[in-house]
């Protein structure tokens, strides 16, 4: 069967039980996927630092060229899902995935050479990237497309579910699993890259929409930029844990770093699971206002710690806030695009995201070079003030269009 050879079998379900058979199949293959982008977000910036010697602002480019490489081939990923379909996207992500851990697995036997190690380091991360741009926009089109529009929240929220599950999971497992050398660990991305495939493997195809005359990306951009920005400046919080709370640990001779990734991730996941519904009995502004402000308390937190366990507590306020922020701006922004484009709107949404990371990495790093890693935080929380404004002032423009 090929993606024009579509049935009525493939038409959204309204059955609850039915669209559960269908989540769970994608919840595994983005998690399996995340699980991967969190062995290498756990391993790396020790390794790049402690192993090939490099600074700070290394550890931050390499981390965010991922976020960056999956932004610029967000519109790529979009006209593929688009005009390909989902499957086709998601499948290929999952193959960029498997040769991203294998340039991994290179550099870390290059150790010796640490240029050669590094450069191979920033081919696999730029892999791993366009791999997530095409995973995430397939999968998350493929769950609205067999799950219907009136679901897009659901299967946002349970993609975001699986996303930060991942990295909750990988961050800790290669905390543990370098201990038997850094080479096995990469390995082990491989594991998690067949499993990813095999999940994905009985889904349903969705059909793909004929001779729609494609909106322009940069007008797609247009349509979701209010939303897409608030998202990048909250999506800041996140990276400043992502690439350094291992280092902040590691300096402070704090114990517990693996759990700063743990209690961030769960405290995402479980404000997930029980107010996933949240966004739709009281609207994705308020909610995304209440998030960022329980972000902001989070990163205070680890910026004004003493100890490990406040810059736990920090992490944990941190997942909570930035848990509903994806589905609460996604529903609104997923409302403007017809669903012929909804691969291309995803796409573009996701792009500040990966904006945000990729910017946020290297200034972060910057930041650590000229302060502290402490002080990082304090840039992540000043970036949800400034998401706040954003999406304040987007609100206020929308009510004076709707009354002019």
């Amino acid at each position: 069967m090929t993606e024009k050879s579509t049935t009525s079998s493939n038409t959204p379900n309204p059955n609850p039980e039915s669209n559960t058979k269908l989540l769970i199949p994608i919840v595994i293959t983005v998690l399996a996927v995340y699980i991967t982008i969190g062995i290498s977000i756990g391993i790396l910036p020790k390794f790049i630092k402690q192993e090939l010697g490099f600074g700070n602002l290394t550890v931050g480019l390499v981390i965010g060229l991922q976020a960056l490489s999956a932004l610029l081939t967000r519109a790529s990923a979009g006209k593929t899902t688009d005009v390909l379909g989902s499957k086709i996207s998601s499948r290929r992500g999952i193959l960029l995935v498997l040769i991203a851990g294998i340039l991994y697995m290179f550099a870390s036997s290059s150790i010796s050479i640490p240029l050669l190690s590094i450069s191979l380091l920033v081919l696999s991360r730029i892999v791993h990237g366009i791999a997530e741009s095409f995973l995430v926009t397939g999968m998350l089109t493929w769950g609205i497309g067999l799950l219907g529009q009136q679901n897009s929240g659901k299967v946002m929220t349970w993609n975001g579910i699986a996303m930060y599950a991942g990295i909750a999971i990988g961050a800790p497992f290669s905390l543990w699993i370098v201990q038997f050398g850094t080479l096995f660990a990469f390995t082990s991305i491989l594991v998690f890259t067949f499993i990813s495939w095999i999940a994905s493997k009985g889904l349903p195809i969705v059909p793909v929409h004929k001779g729609y005359v494609r909106t322009p990306f940069y007008k797609v951009i247009g349509k979701v930029f209010p939303q897409g920005i608030a998202l990048a400046f909250s999506s800041i919080a996140f990276a400043c844990i992502a690439s350094f709370i291992a280092l902040l640990f590691s300096q402070k001779n704090w114990n517990g770093a693996s759990l700063g990734f743990l209690f961030f991730g769960g405290s995402y996941i479980l404000t997930r699971v029980f107010f996933s519904s949240y966004p739709d009995r009281f609207g994705g502004f308020k909610v995304a206002m209440i998030s960022f402000l329980i972000e902001i308390a989070g990163q205070l937190c680890i910026g004004l710690s003493s100890n490990g366990c406040t810059a736990i507590l920090g992490c944990a306020l941190t997942g909570i806030g930035f848990s509903l922020v994806f589905p609460s701006l996604g529903v609104l922004a997923i409302q403007k695009i017809t669903p012929q484009m909804r691969g291309t709107a995803l796409g573009a949404y996701a792009a500040f995201f990966d904006l945000s990371l990729g910017i946020a990495g290297p200034v972060a790093g910057l930041i650590a070079g000229w302060f502290s890693y402490q002080t990082i935080y304090f840039f992540g929380a000043f970036s949800c003030v400034i998401a706040i404004a954003s999406l304040l002032q987007s609100e206020r423009k929308e009510i004076q269009a709707i009354i002019n």
